[in-house]
Parts: C-alpha cells; sequence; structure tokens
C-alpha cells in the first residue's frame, strides 16, 4: 500500500512523456492522462459503492456489504490504464494524421472521431461482456475485479472517449498540437504509424537499375524459332 502511489506516478510519468514524444504536444499527453484517471478513478467509485458500501450489492449476488481486496487496485489500475491508453492512442493517431494532412484542428476530430468509434466501440463492447462474466462467478474477489473492469471499460468507450476527449480537443483547437521548439528537439522521433519510413535503398542502387533494364531488354528481343 506505502508503494501504491510510487507506482501510480511512474506510470503516469511514463505515459506522459511517450505521448509527447509520439504526438509532439504538451496538452495531448497531459489530457490522455487526466481522461484515463477518470476511468480508473470512475471504476474504484463504483467497486467502493457496491461491495464496499452495499449499494446494490443484491444485484452482483452479495448479501451485503465486503472488504476491498489489497491487490485490487494495483490490478486494476494496471489493466485499465492499459486498455485506456489503447483507446486513446488509437484515436488520437487518427486524428493527429488528419490534422498533419488538413492543419484543420475541428475537421481532424470529427474524421479522427467518426474513422476509430466503431472499431474502438466494438473492442470495448467485447472486454465489457468478459469481465461482466466474472461477476456470475461466486468468489467474492473475482466478481469485485470483473464488475469493477467492466464498468471502467464502459465510461471510458462511451463517456471518456466518445464525448469528453472530442471535446476537450475541439476547445483546446491549435493548442492540442502546441510544443516549445527547443523540448522538440530534445524528444526522439517515434513514428508509431511508419508514415515517415520511406526506404528508397533498393531502387536507388546502380546495380539493382541495371538488373531491371537487362530483364526489359530481354523481354524486347524478339526470340526466333
Amino acid at each position: 500500500a506505502d508503494r501504491l502511489p510510487t507506482f501510480f506516478a511512474v506510470v503516469l510519468a511514463l505515459s506522459f512523456v511517450l505521448l509527447m514524444a509520439v504526438f509532439r504536444s504538451l496538452l495531448v499527453p497531459l489530457k490522455a492522462v487526466i481522461m484515463n484517471l477518470l476511468s480508473i478513478g470512475s471504476a474504484y467509485g463504483a467497486v467502493v459503492a457496491v461491495f464496499q458500501w452495499g449499494w446494490g450489492s443484491a444485484l452482483v449476488g452479495l448479501g451485503g456489504s465486503a472488504p476491498i481486496d489489497p491487490w485490487l487496485p494495483v490490478m486494476m489500475f494496471a489493466i485499465v490504464f492499459g486498455l485506456s491508453m489503447d483507446y486513446e492512442v488509437f484515436l488520437l493517431s487518427r486524428v493527429k494524421e488528419e490534422y498533419d494532412r488538413t492543419g484543420d484542428n475541428e475537421l481532424a476530430v470529427a474524421d479522427g472521431l467518426a474513422n476509430t468509434a466503431r472499431v474502438i466501440t466494438a473492442a470495448a463492447a467485447i472486454m465489457v461482456f468478459v469481465f461482466g462474466s466474472f461477476v456470475l462467478e461466486a468468489d467474492r474477489s473475482i466478481k469485485m475485479f470483473g464488475f469493477g473492469l467492466a464498468v471502467a471499460v464502459f465510461l471510458d468507450a462511451t463517456v471518456v472517449r466518445m464525448l469528453l476527449v472530442p471535446a476537450t480537443m475541439e476547445l483546446l483547437g491549435d493548442r492540442n498540437w502546441w510544443l516549445p521548439r527547443w523540448l522538440d528537439r530534445l524528444l526522439p522521433k517515434i513514428d508509431v504509424e511508419g508514415t515517415s519510413y520511406n526506404d528508397t535503398s533498393v531502387v536507388d542502387d546502380p546495380d539493382f537499375e541495371l538488373e531491371i533494364e537487362d530483364v526489359l531488354s530481354d523481354d524486347a528481343t524478339p526470340r526466333r524459332n
């Protein structure tokens, strides 16, 4: 329990730095971390309300309140943060691609959301059903774990990812992609989509060009029977 804040801080800091390097922005990674914490905090609140306070505990097959296992917050944080960040990167990659192409933040957010909403919703629906099935187990810890994960993924894929993230990016406008020049020079270039890869080494090879010319000349030479 004493190391839990350190664990949270390390994960959040690494996520912030990596997202800042990938998307070349200060506000985008900050927003991503805050939104992911909203999903995790909502899941913690739901678990405490149902299992510790006993609100609606009969709906999950419990007769009353029950203590929360000490390992649960750590495991829930790790899994939920990973899934939330996966949805976030998938959405932001599409938005950034459109913004680099058009320079219009409003259009980029709209197109990015339209192109990723179905995939994110479908992936989240699968996880919600899988985690929700854990509630049918007789073991209290498994019930608690599955319930918390199902609530977190559901809220993240609907309220957070489909509503709060696009709305925040629309309000921030072009400030989403602001990064100080000195920091841009320090950060490594990370291309998660592979858009900057352009392998021309083979085409520029003179030996390769000569081989192509030989093949073409052989094909063009008429054959005598």
